[in-house]
């Protein structure tokens, strides 16, 4: 009996032992860890400025006209953020809130070289870094007279720039237009 005793005494301790072991290699393996990581995305910001060939800013209100008349309107964008971006731009034409295509008023002198139209967008041809501003995209706009007769008398005609930027940091393209991320159009642009 005394054996059975021994016997069962040290079942009993492999087993205390057994489960001791097992505890801690269960703790050990079911131990998990949580950490917070807070990730901040960059702003992209940039500044469309228009000016005369006086390099003064460009009217608010606007300049009176007359057919023929060749208006000088220089048009860059600015990035005025810590990021490089890609940029795009489109000018929407139109008298007294009614959309035109620029055939029935403007002519525009597009630089070409650094801008490529693509789906009614011009696209700056490379990347726009911080602090740097890119090259005119027009420098004049020509009100062209024979499409501008007495049917515009007391009209205002508007031509306005609307520009949308991407980054161009972990956004790979081999063409400006084919970057990730840019906005979708809005009605009646």
């Amino acid at each position: 009996m005394r054996k059975i005793k021994l016997k069962f005494t040290a079942i009993a301790l492999m087993a205390i032992v057994i489960t001791l072991l097992s505890q801690e290699s269960l703790a050990y393996y079911s131990t998990f860890g949580r950490a917070t990581n807070v990730v901040t995305s960059g702003n992209i910001s940039f500044e469309i400025h228009e000016r005369t060939d006086q390099g003064t800013e460009f009217p608010e209100e606007g300049v009176y006209i007359m057919p023929g008349d060749i208006v000088s309107k220089q048009v860059s964008i600015e990035n005025i953020c810590t990021h490089p971006f890609y940029i795009r731009v489109k000018i929407l034409y139109g008298v007294n809130s009614e959309v035109l295509t620029s055939e029935d008023c403007f002519a525009l002198n597009i630089n070409r070289e650094d801008w490529t139209e693509h789906d009614g967008w011009f696209y700056y041809n490379g990347i726009v870094n911080p602090g740097e501003t890119t090259p005119l995209v027009f420098s004049e706009v020509e009100i062209v007279g024979e499409k501008v007769d007495n049917s515009y008398l007391g009209k205002t005609l508007t031509l306005t720039v609307s520009a949308d930027a991407v980054q161009s940091e972990n956004n790979p393209a081999s063409a400006p237009w084919e970057a990730s991320g840019w906005p979708k159009e809005e009605e009646g642009m």
